[in-house]
């Protein structure tokens, strides 16, 4: 809920409220995937506003529909005045599956079975120091969750996308080849493609999931100019030289060593002018801030074995140990990721 327990108003006494607040917080997450399954926001956008015309709409039970409704009003995601429901600006804008802006199909993947199944025991976790998922988590070899992660994931993915384009066309215009690492749905390869008509890419993922880069690909119309190169990132001939390298949100994965072993490839298959954009949550030194950067590596701790958020200065000594000695980095807007260009 948004507003905690509070049982000594007007106190500067310790308040539990936000005990209670977070151990239910399980709950707000299975309300707003309820509502995006359902498509609430979408039927109260094409004018479906009471409980009575909603549960008529929805074909859902009316009880249900009116407690789903103000829990979401309780949590932000729904307006109400009277009897009336509405969509504020962040429901309108990204929930509504007739905008543009949709971003509702990232429930499937964020709320999947595996990465729910990741944070049931976080004790044991921490007294192994691994994920408690079975093989190698989210690393394990053609792990059929990115296939779903490709599918879902694009839409909120593609203002960095773009930015990363507005990034790499500015600093290496012109007729460039393009390696994007971990390519999932394609949308970063893509979206820099569409900016520069004379990048070619290869995008580089397992087999089933570059299928839905292909598709993505040629629904930009950039198909003639991109290639697949199925296989591991850590073991795959990358050919080369490159003149752009993309990396995005991969090495989080891994501990150091495997980052290292991946960047060392990258280094030897980039072109001696070349660059490398590495997209990824980075916290500050602090490891507390900002809040989305430095929190990611709670995701990392319970979805996979060995990986982390790291520092801007834990890349920055990785990318030197490979004999890549120049880093800088930006914030990307409107995203709570950071973007660390590397090169020579």
């Amino acid at each position: 809920m948004t507003k905690p327990l509070d049982p000594q108003p007007n106190s500067d006494a310790p308040n539990p409220g936000i005990i209670f607040e977070t151990l239910n917080l399980h709950q707000r997450s299975a309300a707003l995937h309820a509502a995006i399954e359902l498509d609430l926001f979408s039927a109260i956008a094409r004018g479906h506003r009471t409980v009575e015309a909603l549960t008529e709409h929805l074909k859902t039970d009316q009880r249900a529909t009116r407690i789903l409704c103000d829990f979401l009003v309780i949590a932000g995601f729904l307006t109400k005045d009277n009897e009336t429901y509405g969509l504020p600006p962040v429901s309108a804008e990204f929930l509504d599956r007739a905008s543009p802006k949709y971003v509702g199909s990232i429930a499937k993947f964020m709320n999947s079975p595996d990465l729910l199944e990741a944070f049931k025991d976080i004790a044991q976790v921490v007294r192994t120091g691994t994920t408690t998922l079975s093989r190698d988590g989210t690393t394990a070899t053609e792990y059929a969750g990115w296939i779903e992660f490709a599918r879902s994931m694009a839409p909120i993915m593609m203002p960095a996308a773009m930015f990363m384009a507005d990034m790499a066309t500015r600093e290496r215009p012109g007729a460039v080849r393009v390696l994007d690492i971990a390519a999932g749905h394609g949308m970063f390869g893509v979206a820099l493609a569409r900016k520069n008509p004379q990048a070619a890419i290869v995008a580089l993922d397992w087999a089933p999931v570059l299928e839905v880069a292909r598709e993505n690909a040629a629904a930009a119309g950039i198909e003639d100019r991109y290639t697949l190169l199925p296989g591991d990132a850590f073991e795959v001939d990358y050919g080369g030289p490159y003149d752009v390298v993309l990396v995005t949100n991969f090495l989080h994965h891994f501990d150091p060593a495997t980052c290292e072993k991946g960047m060392r490839k990258i280094a030897d298959a980039l072109a001696p002018a070349g660059l490398v954009l590495t997209l990824e949550f980075v916290p500050d030194e602090n490891r507390i801030e900002p809040p989305i950067g430095a929190s990611f590596a709670f995701t990392m701790l319970g979805t996979t074995p060995k990986g982390d958020a790291y520092t801007f200065a834990e890349y920055d000594a990785m990318w030197q140990r490979v004999g890549l000695t120049k880093s800088r980095m930006v914030d990307v807007p409107n995203s709570g990721q950071r973007l660390i260009f590397t090169q020579r």
